[in-house]
């Protein structure tokens, strides 16, 4: 699904690096939606979200990934796999009870460090299609060695709404004041840290942000913000969200390292009727079927092996499914 790098342009610190991806929640506020799939899987411009995630942790040289599951955790397996297409190694853990942002990853941390190096490692929820620089993360991270931590933020205009962070200059960097509180950035769900910081989480369910950074930073711990500027970021947890997530990138929403460059148009194996009209941005998916007279777009995504018998616009069809009206 998308080019392997060969491992001697990626530096040594990259290529012992893991990442975890963060997939256990319950996808309640999508609704029915998120009752048939875990929001990761998502298919966005016919693509499950999750890989999206998968496929820019490969592009800069992060291939050991682990992914928590629990509601639908069979879809994930199915359907991402070992992570050998991807060019990754995927390992999997079920959560049979939900642990939290905080919990699942210190569940994690006999996967995640194996070895007892105390690496550090990349925590990226699942949910997200970012097209944020990994490497320029670790690299800000590496510079100042007294961070347990660093958040990726966005500065946006209602950042009390995502839970605001206030950020400020020390002179060694961008670094974390605040959570929850005042301020102009919002989380992005992207941080980096290790082992040995998550371990001191309280056992069972607990979250990253209010068990963890929170009364760390109170204490006076040192907490690094790496601001996301500029790049796509997009969220899922809501379907009017979902909906302008593929949009946006029929619209020719550009990302570095999508796992495809097949974000718009129509695949070749797709059997379009000679009538039918078609009304770009639109993304018709393998095995697609539009039949006579059918009319698909604008802003339509048909999926794979799904059948259009009379008109698609401004709606995601997922695979194979059929619209007759």
């Amino acid at each position: 699904m998308i080019e392997r790098i060969d491992a001697h342009v990626l530096s040594p610190y990259h290529r012992c690096m893991r990442a975890m991806l963060l997939c256990a929640g319950l996808s309640t506020r999508l609704g029915k939606l998120g009752a048939e799939r875990p929001k990761p899987m998502l298919p966005v411009c016919g693509i499950p979200i999750l890989a999206y995630g998968i496929a820019n942790l490969v592009a800069h040289g992060i291939r050991d990934i682990v992914i928590n599951t629990h509601h639908r955790g069979d879809v994930i397996r199915e359907e991402i796999g070992d992570g050998e297409r991807f060019g990754a190694k995927i390992q999997y853990i079920q959560e049979d009870h939900i642990l939290g942002t905080g919990g699942g990853l210190k569940n994690a941390l006999k996967v995640l460090d194996p070895e007892g190096s105390d690496k550090p490692f990349i925590s990226h929820n699942g949910k997200l299609i970012f097209d944020l620089d990994l490497s320029a993360l670790v690299a800000a991270y590496r510079r100042v060695p007294e961070n347990i931590g660093m958040m990726v933020v966005k500065r946006v205009p209602n950042a009390k709404e995502w839970g605001a962070v206030e950020v400020d200059d020390d002179g060694k960097g961008p670094r974390v004041l605040d959570i929850l509180g005042e301020g102009e950035h919002m989380f992005c769900g992207v941080h980096i840290t290790r082992p040995s910081v998550m371990a001191r989480l309280p056992d069972g369910e607990t979250d990253s942000i209010r068990q963890g950074y929170l009364p760390w930073l109170r204490e006076g711990e040192r907490v690094g913000a790496f601001e996301h500027e500029g790049g796509y970021f997009a969220e899922h947890s809501t379907p009017e969200r979902y909906l302008a997530s593929n949009f946006a990138l029929l619209d020719g929403q550009q990302l570095t390292n999508p796992p495809s460059q097949e974000l718009t148009g129509i695949d070749p194996t797709a059997q379009v009727d000679p009538s039918a009209k078609i009304i770009e941005p639109v993304r018709i998916c393998a095995r697609a079927q539009i039949a006579a007279g059918a009319t698909v777009g604008p802003y339509a995504v048909v999926g794979e092996g799904a059948r259009v018998q009379h008109s698609l616009t401004r709606a995601v069809m997922w695979p194979d499914g059929t619209i007759v009206c």
